[in-house]
Order: structure tokens, then sequence, then C-alpha cells
């Protein structure tokens, strides 16, 4: 799972996910589920290059920097959070803070049965009254995401996983509501082709190369040079 994580390195790098249409459009749906304020205290667990929860920071002109934690460490971290790269639990262990909003965004699916049950637990007796945990995976059902064969078959199997955990998610809230974030991508084939070769969605970590450039020569000839689809993400909700 580890490595998994380690090579998922480019998924917020210059892509729509990084994108300030995105970004926007995201923290807009964010804020519509929770309210926050000056003094409001969020975790991104997961966080990336952190540049969603930053863009909120600056918005609201946070008192406290927003923390982000993820396993990875980029040079380009925004500025606007608190950094950390270290293990979930143990953050947790030490943790002082109850937060009005943590966000687990596409990152659930990394841990096993137990941790993401551990994980979800943790969550909740972190938040304050009132406070917020949004969970986000993509989409089940229809997935739009541009796919080579290979690639489209690793990512149903990896979406009936992802079907199976966000039914035991929803069990162990029990409290909950479920919604969809849908953004509309417009990006060239060039530029699609390049994120394929990042390997920008972990269905792509445990493809070898050769798989990939055939992958890739098949993305050239089905797809026009402007690739329309939309991202769509499900959005479980639990406030405490």
């Amino acid at each position: 799972m580890k490595n998994k994580i380690r090579n998922l390195k480019n998924w917020d790098n210059k892509t729509w996910l990084s994108s300030l249409a995105y970004i926007n459009s995201f923290n807009t749906f964010l804020l519509k589920k929770k309210k926050l304020n000056q003094n409001s205290q969020i975790l991104d667990i997961g966080c990336g290059r952190g540049k969603i929860f930053g863009s909120i920071s600056r918005k609201i002109k946070l008192i406290n920097k927003p923390i982000g934690i993820d396993p990875i460490v980029h040079k380009d971290v925004d500025k606007s959070i608190d950094f950390r790269n270290e293990d979930i639990f143990k953050f947790f262990k030490t943790n002082q803070i109850k937060f009005d909003l943590i966000m687990i965004k596409q990152t659930l699916h990394f841990f096993n049965k137990d941790k993401r049950s551990k994980l979800i637990k943790v969550c909740k007796n972190n938040l304050k009254k009132n406070g917020v945990l949004i969970i986000l995976s993509l989409n089940t059902l229809n997935n739009e995401i541009p796919c080579f064969k290979v690639m489209k078959q690793k990512l149903n199997k990896g979406l009936k996983r992802d079907s199976i955990m966000i039914k035991s998610t929803c069990k162990i809230l029990k409290n909950y509501n479920i919604d969809k974030f849908i953004f509309k991508v417009s990006i060239t084939k060039n530029k699609y082709i390049q994120m394929l070769r990042q390997r920008y969605i972990s269905c792509l970590s445990n493809i070898n190369k050769n798989q990939l450039n055939k992958g890739i020569k098949e993305i050239k000839e089905i797809y026009p040079n402007k690739i329309l689809f939309n991202d769509i993400l499900i959005c479980i909700k639990y406030k405490n």
C-alpha cells in the first residue's frame, strides 16, 4: 500500500485537479457542506500539495493554518497549510486539536479494511461539536475517466472495491448524507497523455511500461484532440 501511495505523486501536479477552476469549484461545493470562519480548524488527510485547503485558508483568512498530512513531500506544497509528513495514526495520538472540518479526499481506498474503520472512528472522535467529516471517492458507476483497455480493467476492479468500501463506511458513520461533486473537464489529448505517462491515477501504478505505451497508442486512436468528460466524486458527509 505504501509503495502505491508513494508512486502516486502526480495526481495534483499540473492537472485539472490543480487548476484554479477545479479548486474554486470544489471549494464552493465544500463550503456548502460546512460553513467556516476565521477561527475554524481544518484537516486534510492525503492533502497532496495542499492546494485545496491552502486556497480556502486564503479565502477565509484562517487564523490557524489548515493541517495537511501526506506521505509524499513535494517541493511546491502550498505555503498556506501546515504540512505534516507523518503517519496519520501517529498524528492523532499526539493531536490536541478538535476540528471543524476533516476531509479525506480520494485517499480512504489506500487503507485496508481494519485501518479504514479505525481512521473513520478516530476522525469522528476528533471533530468539534457540529464538526463535519467529508469523505470523497471516485464515482463507482458509469465512471467517465478516459481509459485504454488495460487501464479500464484495473479501474473497474478498483471501483468495485470502492463500492464495498463506501457501503462499509456508511455503516460505520450511520448518520450521513451522500452527494456528488461534478467537474466538467476539458483537456487536450496531448496533455492527457502526459498525465498518463506520469501515472496520475492509482490504477496506473502497477501497469508496466509496455502496457502504458500500448495504452497511449489506443488513446491517440480513440479520442479527439480535445477530450471532454465529467469528473465525478461521491461525497459522504457526517456531522458530529
